[in-house]
């Protein structure tokens, strides 16, 4: 498994994802085929479907590819009055620095009163989430694009068209760990017009000179 193990290790956990993570999966233009082979149940909450269907800005039709892929069981929605812990009100109620938005907020509360991993992009996010929840198992896109199902079913030709595609068109962020992995996925004349990577794995030089 490229730069170890993928956090989706336990097959039969429920798994919430975020917006970010649903615009990414979206980008990839292999969302279905992804979610199909993962064994997890995938899950978001009415929060965050309501933040995709309202963000027409992007372009990429993300409310369209929430609602096919509902309609196809691929994920299930979840609803924040279902949810009987004040989890949602402590990351959304205080000073800046310390609350996320509603979609955020949503998906970790959820993650933690469920016990579901928790894939997350924003690193604001993420490092509440560690702060305050260290039990949580948290991860982001990534965890689903390096999944080894994911990697048998779409092969690394397809893998590679895939990352691409979410860092290209979705800007996906990629934690620091796994950027020599993406890059050398890709090949380094593509990472090279990934502008949400640093500017030191854009270097078409940089592969080539090892």
């Amino acid at each position: 498994m490229p730069m170890g193990l993928s956090c989706l290790i336990d097959p039969t956990a429920p798994v919430v994802i975020d917006a970010s993570t649903v615009i990414n999966l979206n980008a990839t233009a292999y969302g279905a085929r992804i979610l199909k082979a993962i064994p997890n149940p995938f899950v978001i909450t009415d929060v965050v479907q309501g933040e995709i269907l309202e963000d027409r800005r992007s372009g990429r039709h993300d409310g369209r590819l929430v609602a096919e892929l509902v309609t196809s069981r691929l994920i299930s929605i979840a609803k924040l009055d279902d949810l009987t812990e004040s989890h949602f009100e402590d990351l959304v109620v205080g000073q800046g620095n310390a609350t996320l938005d509603d979609g955020e907020a949503a998906t970790i509360a959820y993650g933690v009163e469920k016990g579901a991993i928790t894939l997350i992009d924003e690193r604001k996010a993420t490092r509440l989430c560690r702060e305050r929840y260290p039990r949580l198992t948290i991860g982001s896109t990534l965890d689903m694009l390096v999944h080894s199902a994911v990697l048998a079913e779409l092969g690394r030709d397809g893998a590679a068209d895939a990352v691409f595609n979410a860092l290209h068109l979705a800007r996906m962020r990629v934690p620091p760990t796994a950027l020599d992995w993406v890059v050398t996925l890709i090949g380094p004349e593509r990472a090279a017009i990934c502008e949400c990577l640093p500017r030191a794995y854009r270097a078409t030089d940089r592969i080539e000179g090892r």
